[in-house]
């Protein structure tokens, strides 16, 4: 069997980990043949192709990114877009496709399986906001790299007897938010899922203040105040209609420093949680997802993803795990509450 792997949307740690394991076992475990598609879904619809085999994925266990590069295109927004990649696959005598990505690309995965093309997909995303999986491979070092940065803003916060508010990415779902926050100590921490009164904010700030620590404010960047509406860097939408959200972070330091009359400042750490080296737990997660995900494909069990279900790897159905996002449930946040202010 020839099989086609292709990785799509945002990067982050551990792609290159579920790739190599899947071709380590595809090839040495089952004889199969493998092709990379490069960035994302554009790779089959243009051709774009390079070699995958034992040589390519050799030592790129610890290598954040993708060696296969990513893009967030939406064959089905392109003209002719699935008849190219039909094609495609045709030309490169490809049989099956193992798509690695988040909601979008697990999206597309499902409306080709619809429409007659074998994919098998694996969770990807650093927000942790894919349904059918208890956890996806790239959160857990993006929460370590967020819980870093808070950990080293408190000291000069402190010094400078500041606030300091922290901007971390959750367009939906505010998972890093929430698990950095925590982990971190934060005095308030905002989440897309519940809207937020700045009046309160202020008051946990100065409660703070009072009692002469400086606050630290985590807050996602899809966070909202109760009578606003999501910050935009831009109103363009890509291809899967997103807007480009950020800056809640500089508004609400803005807001702090206005209300309470005390230096406030904003630190948006961007695409730094999307670099670098994968922590042991993606790597972990990231292989054995590779692994179960080449055995679904040489079982011919198509329009699957492989999902961590307790400690176990399971398949289930991508209408399932495309179905909604998973969310910040109430008592999650509830739980958080009392470590406020």
């Amino acid at each position: 069997m020839r099989i086609g792997v292709l990785t799509g949307g945002g990067d982050c740690p551990g792609l290159n980990a579920v790739i190599r394991a899947v071709v380590r076992k595809g090839v040495e475990v089952y004889g199969h043949e493998f092709v990379g598609f490069r960035n994302g879904w554009k790779g089959p619809i243009e051709g774009h192709t390079r070699p995958l085999g034992l040589d390519q994925v050799e030592d790129i266990l610890t290598r954040g990114g993708t060696i296969l590069g990513s893009s967030r295109t939406n064959p089905y927004k392109v003209d002719g877009g699935v008849d190219a990649i039909r094609a495609t696959l045709a030309e490169h005598k490809v049989d099956a496709l193992i798509a690695i990505g988040g909601e979008d690309t697990l999206g597309v995965a499902k409306k080709l399986t619809d429409d007659g093309i074998g994919v098998v997909g694996v969770p990807k995303t650093i927000d942790n906001d894919l349904g059918a999986t208890d956890y996806t491979f790239g959160f857990d070092t993006a929460v370590h790299i967020a819980t870093e940065a808070i950990d080293r803003l408190r000291t000069t916060a402190e010094s400078h007897h500041r606030a300091l508010v922290v901007e971390v990415m959750g367009r939906h779902a505010g998972w890093i938010a929430l698990h950095s926050g925590l982990a971190g100590g934060a005095n308030v921490i905002l989440v897309p899922e519940k809207k937020f009164s700045v009046d309160k904010v202020v008051e946990w700030v100065q409660r703070r203040f009072e009692r002469e620590y400086a606050p630290i404010i985590v807050v996602a960047e899809g966070a909202m105040p109760e009578d606003g509406a999501e910050v935009l860097v831009s109103g363009e939408k890509d291809a899967f209609g997103h807007v480009r959200l950020g800056g809640i972070g500089t508004w609400l330091a803005d807001e702090i420093a206005a209300r309470t009359g005390k230096e406030s400042r904003a630190v948006v750490l961007g695409h730094t949680q999307r670099g670098g080296t994968p922590t042991a737990y993606d790597r972990v997660l990231a292989t054995r997802f590779g692994l179960h995900a080449v055995d679904a494909v040489n079982d011919g069990d198509f329009g699957v993803m492989v999902a961590l279900r307790g400690t176990d790897i399971v398949r289930v159905k991508l209408s399932e795990a495309t179905a909604e996002l998973k969310t910040v449930p109430t008592e999650r946040y509830a739980e958080a509450e009392v470590f406020f202010g």
